[in-house]
C-alpha cells in the first residue's frame, strides 16, 4: 500500500491492527508513524494507552507483551516500535516466529506500528514472504530525481498553495531527494513568506540561499540559447563564490542536461510536449531542451558529454594540474559553447 492511501484511511479513522513500515526512505515512515502517534488517541487517552519502544532495547517478546495488553478506559491502545530494524531477534527464527504468530491473531484493540528504516525485509525468509498479507505494509523507497517535482507539487497542493514550475525545479535541484530536508525547507518557506499567491523562484532562491540571477538553471538556459555573455557572468559568479556554489554538482547537473538532450535528439517529434513526456521534465523545463536542440546536433551533444566527463575527473583530482575548480568550470563552459 502507498503512503497516501494509508494516510487517507487513517484520517478516515480506519485503523489496522498492525502496520509494518519499512524501506530506504525514512520520510514516509516518520510521516505515518507520526500521524498515528498524534491522532489515533486523544491526549487524555495517551497516558495509559500509548507506548513508544525502541528496537535495540526491545526483543520481540517484550513488544508483543505490550501489544497483547488491553486498553484502559479507551477504545484502543497504540504501540509504536521505533528503529524496528534493531529489534535483536527480528531476523532470527525465534523473533520472526513470535511476530508471525501474533499477525495470525492480532489484538483488534491494539494499533501496533513497526518503523523499520533504511532497509527492506529479507523476502527470502518466512516473515518477509508473509508480512504483506498479514499486516498493512509500506515499502518506502527513495524517490528518483525525476520524481521530485511531482512530490513537490503535491506537497504544495495539499497545503492549498500554488508554485511556479521553475520554483519547483529549483527546489528539486538545490535541495535534492532528502525528503525530510526538502519538506523542512518548504515548511520554512511557507512560514516565512508574508504575501499570498503563487510561490516564485525568487522566494525559493531566498529561502534556499542561491542567487536569483546567477544559478545553474540560468546557466543551463544561457547554454541552451547561446547567450555567451550571460553564461560568462554566471561562471564568474560561480568562480568567485565556490563556498556557496558547489562546482561538482553543477557539472553533474549539466551532464544530466546533455544526456537528456541526446535522448531528445533521437525523438522523431521534437515539440515541447513530446520532449516533456519522453524526458519526464516539466513543460517549463522542456523549453530549454527545445531551444538547445536548435544549437546542438548529436555530434556536438556527444562532444559536450565527453567534455563534462573530463571536467568531472579533473575536479576530482585526475590530471587537473594547478587549475582551480572555478578555472576548470570556466574552460568547460567555454568549450561547450564554442
Amino acid at each position: 500500500m502507498d503512503a497516501r492511501k494509508i494516510l487517507a484511511d487513517l484520517k478516515a479513522r480506519k485503523y489496522g491492527p498492525v502496520y509494518f513500515l519499512y524501506g530506504e526512505e525514512p520520510y514516509f515512515i516518520d510521516l505515518i508513524a507520526g500521524y498515528i502517534e498524534e491522532n489515533v488517541l486523544s491526549d487524555a487517552e495517551k497516558g495509559f494507552n500509548q507506548v513508544v519502544l525502541y528496537g535495540k532495547e526491545s526483543p520481540m517478546a517484550t513488544i508483543l507483551t505490550h501489544a497483547r495488553r488491553y486498553p484502559m478506559m479507551a477504545e484502543r491502545q497504540v504501540v509504536i516500535v521505533r528503529e524496528a530494524q534493531d529489534v535483536p531477534d527480528l531476523n532470527r527464527e525465534t523473533g520472526s516466529k513470535l511476530l508471525l504468530d501474533y499477525l495470525q491473531r492480532p489484538v483488534p484493540s491494539t494499533v501496533l506500528v513497526f518503523c523499520h528504516k533504511y532497509k527492506s525485509l529479507d523476502k527470502r525468509r518466512a516473515l518477509g514472504k508473509q508480512i504483506d498479507k498479514l499486516a498493512i505494509t509500506l515499502d518506502s523507497k527513495k524517490l528518483y530525481d525525476n520524481q521530485l517535482p511531482e512530490f513537490i507539487r503535491e506537497y504544495f497542493k495539499d497545503r492549498n498553495v500554488s508554485i511556479y514550475p521553475k520554483a519547483v525545479d529549483m527546489l528539486a535541484e538545490y535541495v535534492g531527494n532528502d525528503l525530510s530536508r526538502l519538506t523542512n525547507e518548504i515548511d520554512k518557506l511557507l512560514l516565512n513568506r508574508k504575501e499570498g499567491g503563487t510561490v516564485t523562484e525568487e522566494q525559493v532562491a531566498k529561502q534556499v540561499g542561491i542567487s536569483r540571477e546567477y544559478n545553474i538553471f540560468e546557466l543551463q538556459r544561457a547554454i541552451a540559447t547561446g547567450d555567451t555573455l550571460q553564461a560568462g557572468k554566471i561562471v564568474s559568479y560561480f568562480e568567485s563564490h565556490t563556498r556557496r556554489v558547489a562546482i561538482i554538482p553543477a557539472v553533474a547537473f549539466l551532464y544530466s542536461f546533455f544526456s537528456k538532450l541526446l535522448v531528445a535528439a533521437h525523438l522523431p517529434d521534437k515539440n515541447e510536449r513530446t520532449i516533456a513526456s519522453a524526458l519526464k521534465v516539466s513543460p517549463y523545463a522542456a523549453r530549454d531542451y527545445s531551444q538547445a536542440l536548435r544549437r546542438f546536433d548529436r555530434q556536438k551533444l556527444t562532444a559536450g558529454i565527453s567534455l563534462l566527463r573530463q571536467a568531472d575527473l579533473q575536479l576530482k583530482g585526475v590530471n587537473s594540474g594547478s587549475a582551480t575548480p572555478g578555472q576548470i568550470f570556466r574552460e568547460l563552459v567555454y568549450r561547450i559553447m564554442h
